[in-house]
């Protein structure tokens, strides 16, 4: 196995086999297996150690209390007003299952399913359906789509305004899709590059492999991963966080 396949083979979802699924077969692979398990672990886990009365689970159950309350005070409170304390579930849901997600990379053997466009897409249309919806529940549909162009601007601009606002609904949760895969992907490209610098040098000099570009990439390796755990947490929460001011300006257009 040369240096491309090692580099694919941990970036690529492969996929293992088709289960039959009426006319369209459902793929089983990588990512969708971390998917299951996130949502099997967390499903199952969470609600465990929310009812769980041991005092040894105690600093976790706090843990727990103090993020909820920190994604609906300073989160989903502060973008969306008191209104949008109803979807604080829907934002710690979010949260921690693209935490989960994301770290799922982190253990071996495991895969980043967030570094697949087609999960990272899923997330987005999820935002989408909620900013729309949430908009037009607070406001009703006429009011919300007539707010999609701002108030004052002359009629002659609305055929130009509209198309361009109704786009950027659309912009801005690609623009989430796009920065949730590409940060997730770039850490472990950049760790499987130093990796396979050992190899590439190694196949030059076997002493400038081992003796210096090893302890080189090892050092540097760690650094990126240990970058990459605190990016994991940054762009879980940077994608709730966009959400709830998207979801606030549907709901508050002024």
């Amino acid at each position: 196995m040369d240096v491309k396949e090692i580099l694919e083979h941990h970036i690529i979802d492969h996929v293992w086999s088709v289960v039959p699924a009426g006319p369209v077969g459902l793929p089983v692979s990588k990512h969708f297996l971390m998917i299951v398990l996130v949502a099997a672990l967390l499903g199952a886990g969470l609600p465990l150690l929310r009812r769980s009365r041991s005092a040894g689970l105690a600093p976790f159950r706090s843990m727990l209390e103090a993020l909820v309350l920190f994604i609906r005070d300073e989160v989903v409170v502060e973008n969306m007003g008191k209104k949008g304390a109803r979807y604080t579930g829907y934002f710690c849901t979010l949260f921690v299952f693209i935490l989960g997600l994301n770290l799922a990379g982190m253990v071996p053997f495991g895969s980043t399913a967030t570094g697949n466009l087609a999960v990272t897409g899923g997330f987005a249309l999820c935002t989408f359906l909620l900013v729309n919806l949430a908009g037009m529940r607070e406001q009703g549909v006429v009011r919300y789509v007539s707010h999609l162009v701002p108030a004052g601007v002359p009629v002659w601009l609305y055929p130009l305004l509209f198309p361009i606002e109704a786009l950027g609904l659309v912009t801005k949760t690609f623009a989430l899709c796009i920065r949730l895969f590409a940060n997730m992907i770039a850490g472990h490209i950049v760790i499987l590059s130093f990796i396979g610098m050992i190899f590439i040098f190694g196949a030059v000099d076997p002493w400038l492999g081992v003796g210096v570009t090893a302890p080189a990439a090892v050092v540097l390796v760690l650094f990126v991963s240990l970058l990459e755990i605190f990016v994991a947490f940054l762009q879980a929460y940077i994608f709730t966080f966009l959400t709830a001011i998207f979801t606030g300006a549907a709901m508050h257009p002024h």
